[in-house]
């Protein structure tokens, strides 16, 4: 068979150049498309504002909303959820976080981290108590695993949850919780009456028999959540400390579909799953931004995207940009197939994001001096990267994960 003539081949497009589009069906498409107008239309308009100020103040607003498009927990089934493919939870993804980081979080944090534990631990009676309420955006979640002393360990976490007659009473602290002072519900996981407990390697599937999963309502006594201020990241994001003080709470409260570590970290590969697209949408935010100022900004009487090295800095964003959205799409079809593995996502996250911030970096020499100013997204989204890079796991922890895999050495102790 003869190859096609250039005249019968689509024109050459700058927003899809490898067309991946073609691996999209029309629902995939609708529901990008739908997000990226909602996006366009509900938080570009306000978002170097909020950035400045550090504040996000029509959270509330911005989730009910959110859980009108149905993108609140959208890959989960049943209880008021959209039942979505993992592919299109990623587009969503994708289209949120080139907004902002911050909104991408809400979302990330509400579906795949508290509404994913609720909807794969917990009781018939708490899904149907709390599911459709959070997928309507009426109640906001936070997940609490990490602690001010542990963060990439948690198996070492100090929060504790002590039997007292039919009560649980539990003490400690989380750290660095996004939505945590927006949270209507906590999942909180907290060591209980047992052994010490292995794992905490980040990904890995380590387990500790003593670690369970409570649900704590924000309005429980002792239960406090002081937003963390001075933030140089995510400042469009509501991020706060969790203080249980004395919080009893009833013995339904635990998640009895999983003891250990296993819990939280199936909650964390979801997650990252949604990072792996969402970083891409940061990068191309970024990279659209200095595409459009290098034809339009003219030094030495020409545009300066006519200049080599101007040239060669497009053209080595677009490769990374559009390969990190390919791996984002073989990631996301593994997951659909129920084929993807948690080191699989860590190759992932490890990856896009790393390779998000190299873009915006690389943008923000495009744009000069502009490039540092909120008038442009570049700057905003480089910052908010930095937070991307070690929440859900650092660096370090994701190699350390593929370096396992690969060798079978485990070197994380």
């Amino acid at each position: 068979m003869s190859a096609p003539s250039a005249a019968k081949l689509p024109p050459f497009d700058p927003a899809d150049p490898l067309g991946l589009d073609d691996l999209l069906g029309p629902e995939d498409l609708a529901i990008r498309d739908t997000v990226r107008a909602w996006a366009a239309d509900r938080v570009l308009p306000h978002i170097a504002e909020w950035y400045e100020r550090g504040e996000l103040p029509v959270a509330r607003e911005l989730a009910r909303e959110l859980g009108g498009l149905g993108a609140l927990g959208m890959s989960l089934t049943g209880y008021g959820c959209a039942g979505a493919t993992a592919v299109q939870y990623g587009l969503a993804c994708l289209e949120l976080e080139a907004a902002d980081s911050g909104i991408r979080s809400l979302v990330s944090v509400q579906g795949s981290l508290a509404m994913y534990a609720i909807h794969r631990y917990g009781s018939d009676e708490q899904k149907r108590r709390w599911l459709p309420a959070m997928a309507a955006g009426e109640i906001i979640g936070c997940f609490g695993l990490t602690e001010p002393d542990h963060g990439s360990d948690p198996a070492g976490m100090r929060m504790y949850a002590k039997r007292d007659g039919g009560d649980w009473v539990l003490n400690g602290r989380k750290m660095w919780i996004t939505n945590g002072s927006l949270a209507g519900v906590a999942v909180v996981w907290a060591r209980t009456d047992g052994g010490s407990g292995e794992g905490g390697d980040g990904g890995d599937s380590g387990d500790s028999g003593d670690i369970r999963g409570f649900l704590v309502p924000a309005d429980t006594p002792g239960f406090s959540a002081p937003e963390i201020r001075h933030k140089w990241s995510l400042r469009a994001s509501v991020t706060s400390e969790l203080v249980l003080d004395d919080v009893r709470l009833p013995a339904d409260a635990v998640l009895p579909g999983v003891t250990g570590l296993r819990g939280p970290l199936s909650c964390l590969s979801h997650a990252r799953y949604g990072i792996v697209w969402g970083s891409m949408g940061a990068a191309r935010a970024s990279f659209e931004s200095a595409l459009a100022y290098a034809v339009s900004r003219e030094q030495f009487g020409r545009p300066i995207g006519g200049f080599q090295l101007t040239q060669a800095k497009l053209a080595d964003m677009a490769l990374e940009l559009h390969k990190g959205i390919l791996l984002a799409h073989h990631l996301g079809r593994r997951m659909d197939a129920g084929r993807l593995r948690a080191e699989q996502i860590s190759f992932g996250k490890l990856n896009n994001v790393r390779e998000a911030i190299e873009i915006c970096r690389t943008a923000r020499t495009v744009l000069g001096a502009n490039g540092i100013s909120l008038e442009y997204p570049v700057m905003r989204h480089a910052t908010n990267l930095e937070s991307v890079l070690t929440y859900e796991g650092t660096v370090e922890m994701h190699q350390l994960v593929l370096g396992k895999a690969l060798t079978g050495l485990d070197a994380f102790r």
